[in-house]
C-alpha cells in the first residue's frame, strides 16, 4: 500500500503541463510512463557482458534471454556456460533467438548444447512454406529479465566483434545498453512472454509478476516501447519527439534511413533553432560503392542545418537518442521504416534530468571519435578534412573540433550498410516512377544507381530471359501456392465458425422456448447500469 500511494502522490504532483506531454507520449507509444525505478547507463561490451552474466548467475527462480544473434564463438559459449549452470540449479532458463540472425552466425551443436543442459530453446520465425514472406519480421531485439527484479535492454548482440579483435587490431564494437529496476521490470518481462507465445505454448502466468507487486527501485520514470511489431509506436514518438524539442536533438543510430516524414521532421528542428545532431558508422571499408549511395542521405539534412557525424571505429551499432537535457532513449530500433514497422524492437524511454545529463556527456565523448560531414562551397557532400596543426579546413561548421583520425581499413557492419543502402535506393526509385515524393539533387545519384541496375537488368533478360524467368517463376508458384494454403485454412475456419454459431443458436433458442411466458422485458439500452 505504501508503495502504491507514493505513486500515486507522484503523480499528483506532477505539473500539469508535464502531464499533458507524458498523456501524449503514452498515447503516441502505446506505452505507460511507469514510476519508481532505477538505472545505470552501460557502454560497450565491457560494462554490458559483465553486469549480464553476474545477473544470469545471481538467479534464484527465472531467466529469459532474448537476442537477434548469439554467435557460436567464445563469447556465446560463456554465456552458454552461464544459462546451462543456472538450468542445472533447477532455475527455468528460457532463450529466444532469431532465425536469419543465427543462420550463418550460430551452429545447430549450440542450440542442441543449450537443450541438453536443461534451457528451454526456441527459434523465432523460422520460414514457413504457407508463409514465404513471413519471415521478413525479425525479432531484433537484446534484452534478458532476471527473477523480475533486474532486467538489460541494449543494442548489443553476443558476440567477440562487441569485444574487438586486439591481436588484428580491429577495436570493439561501439554500443549502449541500460540495466533498470523497478516495476518497469514488469513490463520487460511481459514483452518477453508476448514474443515467446509467437513460438509456442506461453510463459505461465505464475512466472510473471505485476508492476505493483514490484518494490520501488529508485525515482527514474521509463516506458518501455515496442513490445509488439507492426504497432508504430516508437516511429509516432520519434516524431513527437523531433517536434517537441526545444534546444537539442542527439541521435546515434547504426542504421539511418529515415522516412520522409522524419527527415522533415528533423530538419524543421534543425531550422527552428534546435541543436539536431546525427551520429552514424562511417562507410564501410570493404564495400566503398556504398559511400556516396549512404552520404547522399545527408544533404537534405546539412542544407537545414542538421550536423551529422560518421564514427571513425570498427562500427557503431548503438540506437541512442538525447533531447533537451530531459528525455532519452536507449534500445534495439534503427531509425529505419524495417525497424518501425517491420521487425519485434524493444527500447526503453527514460524521463530523468540525471540520466539524460549522462547520456549527453556520453554523446561528445563519441563526437570525439567521428568525422563531421559538411557541405562544401560546391554544395557537395564531404568529410571534413585535415589541414596541417589545426585539424579543419574553413568551413561551415569550422570551429567543429572533429574530424579522421587514422587511416586503415575499417571493418564490421558490411551487411547492414548495404541493407541500409538497397532501402535508401529502394524508396528513391520508387518516389522518382511514381511522382509521390519530392526529390533533390541529393538523390541523383542514387537516381543513377537504380538507372544503371534496372538497364543492367533489362540487357539480362533480353540476352539470357531464363536467367530471370526460372527465379520469377519458382517465387510465383511459391506465393501461389502459400496463398491457396491460407485461403483453405481460413475458409476452413469460417466454415466451423459458423457451424458453432449455428449451433449456439439452436441452443439458444431451444432455451428461450423453455422459459415462461410472464419474465419481465429485457432492459433497453439506457437502464443498463454504467460499469464502476
Amino acid at each position: 500500500m505504501a508503495t502504491v500511494k507514493r505513486r500515486e502522490s507522484s503523480r499528483e504532483a506532477m505539473p500539469a503541463t508535464r502531464a499533458l506531454a507524458a498523456q501524449a507520449f503514452s498515447r503516441a507509444a502505446g506505452a505507460p510512463l511507469v514510476h519508481g525505478n532505477s538505472i545505470r547507463l552501460l557502454k560497450d561490451a565491457s560494462g554490458n557482458y559483465p553486469a549480464w552474466l553476474d545477473a544470469i548467475y545471481s538467479a534464484k527462480e527465472t531467466v529469459y534471454f532474448e537476442n537477434y544473434i548469439i554467435r557460436d564463438d567464445n563469447i556465446g559459449q560463456q554465456f552458454a556456460d552461464a544459462l546451462i549452470a543456472k538450468a542445472e540449479d533447477g532455475i527455468r532458463v528460457r532463450v529466444l533467438y532469431d532465425w536469419l540472425g543465427a543462420l550463418t552466425q550460430t551452429s545447430g551443436s549450440y542450440w542442441q548444447r543449450l537443450r541438453d543442459g536443461g534451457v528451454e530453446v526456441r527459434c523465432f520465425n523460422p520460414p514457413r512454406f504457407d508463409s514465404p514472406l513471413g519471415w521478413v519480421s525479425r525479432l531484433h531485439r537484446k534484452s534478458i529479465c532476471v527473477d523480475n527484479r533486474v532486467a538489460f535492454v541494449s543494442g548489443l548482440c553476443v558476440g567477440e566483434m562487441w569485444i574487438g579483435y586486439p591481436e588484428r587490431g580491429i577495436p570493439p564494437w561501439r554500443d549502449t545498453g541500460i540495466e533498470v529496476r523497478g516495476p518497469v521490470v514488469a513490463d520487460i518481462a511481459q514483452s518477453f512472454s508476448r514474443a515467446w507465445a509467437e513460438t509456442g505454448p506461453e510463459v505461465p502466468a505464475e512466472e510473471l509478476t505485476e508492476r505493483d507487486a514490484i518494490p520501488v527501485a529508485g525515482e527514474v520514470d521509463m516506458r518501455v516501447l515496442g513490445d509488439i511489431a507492426a504497432t508504430a509506436g516508437l516511429y509516432r514518438l520519434e516524431l513527437l519527439i523531433a517536434v517537441l524539442a526545444k534546444k537539442t536533438l542527439w541521435l546515434t543510430d547504426a542504421y539511418f534511413v529515415g522516412s520522409t516524414s522524419y527527415v522533415q521532421a528533423l530538419r524543421g528542428a534543425a531550422m527552428d533553432g534546435v541543436d539536431v545532431r546525427l551520429l552514424v558508422p562511417g562507410s564501410s571499408g570493404d564495400l566503398r560503392f556504398l559511400r556516396p549511395i549512404s552520404r547522399s542521405g545527408y544533404r537534405p539534412l546539412l542544407e537545414a542545418g542538421v550536423r551529422v557525424f560518421e564514427w571513425n571505429g570498427s562500427m557503431m551499432h548503438a540506437k541512442t537518442a538525447v533531447a533537451d537535457g530531459r528525455w532519452a532513449r536507449v534500445g534495439s530500433s534503427n531509425l529505419n521504416m524495417v525497424s518501425w514497422l517491420g521487425n519485434w524492437e524493444l527500447d526503453v524511454a527514460v524521463e530523468n534530468l540525471a540520466f539524460a545529463h549522462e547520456m549527453e556527456q556520453m554523446y561528445l565523448r563519441d563526437l570525439e571519435g567521428a568525422t563531421e560531414i559538411v557541405l562544401s562551397e560546391k554544395n557537395r557532400v564531404r568529410p571534413v578534412p585535415r589541414t596541417g596543426s589545426s585539424g579543419l579546413e574553413s568551413s561551415g561548421h569550422a570551429s567543429s573540433p572533429f574530424y579522421r583520425r587514422g587511416g586503415g581499413r575499417r571493418r564490421g557492419g558490411s551487411a547492414g550498410r548495404l541493407t541500409a543502402g538497397a532501402i535508401r535506393v529502394g524508396n528513391t526509385v520508387g518516389a522518382a516512377i511514381t511522382n509521390r515524393l519530392v526529390l533533390g539533387a541529393a538523390e541523383a545519384k542514387i537516381m543513377m544507381f537504380g538507372g544503371t541496375t534496372l538497364l543492367a537488368l533489362a540487357i539480362l533478360a533480353w540476352l539470357q530471359p531464363m536467367l530471370l524467368i526460372v527465379p520469377f517463376a519458382l517465387i510465383a508458384g511459391w506465393l501461389g501456392i502459400s496463398l491457396l494454403i491460407q485461403a483453405y485454412h481460413l475458409h476452413n475456419g469460417a466454415q466451423n465458425n459458423g457451424a458453432s454459431k449455428d449451433m449456439n443458436g439452436k441452443i439458444e433458442t431451444a432455451m428461450r422456448s423453455a422459459e415462461p411466458v410472464d419474465e419481465l422485458p429485457p432492459r433497453s439500452p439506457r437502464d443498463t447500469p454504467s460499469p464502476p
